[in-house]
């Protein structure tokens, strides 16, 4: 999967930014910026660890639950807890969030540049590269989307 769907999805995220306050408890707990913050604090932190991993450490370990859900196509709901790291504050304001949609549009840009070694180290999948984040990514992404629109509706 491209960097172009990611590019595809990203627009999608950031045309739901103007809603970031809404919110349905039947559907989530957090609001529609929770899930936009998060998003992209996920994308910005890969971008980062793939610019400062050491592609020569890099191990192809990509864990069997990974292969399982990247054939598959999408995350389960409510299975998996957002590490601290890329939780979203308690008050999320709408410049931070176009502000972190402007850093993940620069980061995503440097992937490109990055060695097909270049990794980040997932909890549960193991070693992500190069190749396999973009999908990774979009796959994170409208994970979050799909609960973004079920908000809305």
């Amino acid at each position: 999967m491209s960097t172009k769907k990611l590019n595809l999805t990203l627009n999608s995220l950031e045309s739901h930014i103007e809603s970031y306050n809404m919110l349905n408890q039947n559907i989530s707990k957090a609001t529609v910026g929770w899930h936009i913050d998060h998003s992209l604090k996920v994308i910005n932190s890969v971008c980062l660890s793939l610019q400062k991993s050491e592609p020569e450490t890099y191990k192809n370990n990509f864990s069997f639950v990974g292969k399982v859900f990247f054939t598959l196509g999408f995350f389960p709901r409510g299975k998996a807890k957002a590490p601290k790291y890329v939780r979203p504050p308690e008050t999320i304001l709408k410049e931070d969030l176009l502000q972190q949609m402007q850093q993940v549009k620069a980061n995503i840009k440097t992937i490109s540049h990055l060695d097909q070694n270049a990794y980040f180290k997932h909890p549960l999948f193991g070693h992500i590269n190069k190749k396999r984040v973009p999908h990774f990514l979009t796959l994170h992404t409208n994970h979050h989307l799909k609960i973004i629109k079920e908000i809305l509706n």
